[in-house]
């Protein structure tokens, strides 16, 4: 990998057995994108997934299904590390110095932490929910990224990073670099299919408003056909006036590669039955593909750990310096048997 490219850095958390149409078209695929240009790490956020209390089994499975989604999707090991948090120790390291670093109430802020125990309450929710921003900022900083690629819920946290990265140079003397929000180009802001004025999501869509990467291709193409859509019988992109239709011409629009106005010419003077039949084919389509290419890795799981150990190798090649660097500049005691050493549980 070129020194000269800026480097980026995404993960994403392992916790259902699929990724779905929001996951792929708003991120996953722009992560491929990215491997042109950027000197790419890319993990699964296993250690973040554990604030839900998963059932281990099904952890296990999910990280395995996960990795196989994300090579399904073009991310290339030979060009990019695609490894498991938990695999490199730097980042409970790194997290550790900034927890303390952190004012309680700096982190009783954060919107992630008050919507997530909004409904069981503050009391009942983990600490580790409570410090999960703190362990992401860790993520960020430990591989001195340029560049990371950030939706709007996701502003808040990165600016946590910024805040803690000048804190820590502020006390230190300069040793991290301030991420720049990278906004990439050409995302799709997918919807619920039930409820298309709520973004697609796994903890608040019901399971017929999401099309997961995995679904059998049938079922993906009657979700579609059993989309909400709106009053009228106009086919136009207007997301105010017109959620529901507009949503399916998003999707069609990011499978097909057309512009969204080229798809509202294909369907003018159609009815929304005709976009609904259409679009449930072409969907059918994608998941079929994308399913049997996934299911090709998760036949070779050993191969899969592999090019997750590979991937942690290179991701524990730049992250044990900073957290040497780190450790030797807050004074504690250098461990004599070196940073590699330390970071891999030897």
């Amino acid at each position: 990998m070129p020194a000269s490219l800026p480097r980026s850095l995404s993960g994403i958390q392992p916790t259902a057995e699929s990724f779905h149409f929001g996951n792929y078209f708003g991120a996953l695929r722009q992560w491929v994108r990215l491997q042109d240009d950027h000197d790419a790490f890319y993990f699964l956020a296993d250690l973040h997934a554990l604030t839900v209390q998963p059932d281990p089994a099904a952890l296990r499975d999910r990280v395995h299904a996960s990795a196989a989604q994300l090579l399904a999707a073009g991310i290339d090991p030979e060009r990019s590390a695609l490894f498991c948090q938990s695999h490199v120790a730097e980042h409970t390291q790194l997290a550790w110095v900034f927890n303390c670093l952190t004012g309680f109430g700096e982190a009783g802020r954060m919107t992630q932490f008050k919507d997530k125990s909004a409904s069981t309450g503050a009391d009942k929710a983990s600490v580790g929910l409570f410090t999960y921003p703190i362990l992401q900022a860790a993520d960020i900083l430990l591989y001195h990224p340029q560049h990371v690629p950030v939706g709007e819920d996701q502003r808040q946290h990165l600016e946590l990073s910024r805040n803690l990265a000048q804190r820590f140079n502020h006390h230190y003397g300069e040793t991290f670099p301030l991420p720049e929000p990278y906004i990439v180009k050409g995302t799709a802001r997918i919807f619920d299919l039930q409820d298309p004025t709520a973004k697609m999501s796994k903890s608040a869509s019901s399971p017929s408003g999401i099309i997961d990467l995995l679904d059998e291709p049938g079922r993906a193409a009657k979700k579609i056909r059993s989309a909400v859509t709106d009053s009228g019988d106009e086919i136009r992109f207007d997301p105010e006036g017109k959620p529901g239709i507009s949503n399916l011409l998003t999707i069609y629009s990011a499978i097909s590669g057309d512009d969204v106005d080229a798809v509202v010419r294909e369907f003018e003077g159609r009815q929304y039955g005709h976009l609904k039949v259409a679009l449930g084919d072409l969907v059918a389509e994608f998941v079929g593909g994308f399913g049997e290419r996934t299911r090709v890795y998760l036949d070779d799981r050993a191969e899969l750990d592999r090019v997750l150990a590979r991937g942690a190798e290179r991701a524990r090649e730049a992250a044990a310096p900073v957290v040497a660097d780190v450790y030797a500049r807050i004074g504690l005691v250098p461990d004599a048997r070196g940073p590699l050493a330390r970071g891999s549980g030897a």
